[in-house]
């Protein structure tokens, strides 16, 4: 059942103002996201031993990672 009295274009009138906002609010949170991962990615330490050489097979054990000597 609908209600007897619905005037669409009143009701697209009233509804625009409260979605345009709802818009800008999703469009400004995803912004601060990606701020925030991409300063959190520019500011991060360099680890130097996280650079992987080669690899060991050790007996046993099967393939071992080894990290790279640091270089100075």
């Amino acid at each position: 059942m609908s209600p007897p009295d619905t005037n669409l274009k009143k009701q697209e009138r009233r509804h625009i103002g409260p979605l345009i906002g709802i818009a800008l609010v999703v469009i400004f949170g995803v912004g601060i996201i990606v701020y925030w991962t991409g300063e959190e990615v520019a500011t991060a330490p360099e680890e130097e031993n996280a650079i992987v050489e080669e690899s060991e097979t050790i007996e046993g054990e099967g393939t071992v990672a080894v990290p790279a000597a640091p270089t100075e």
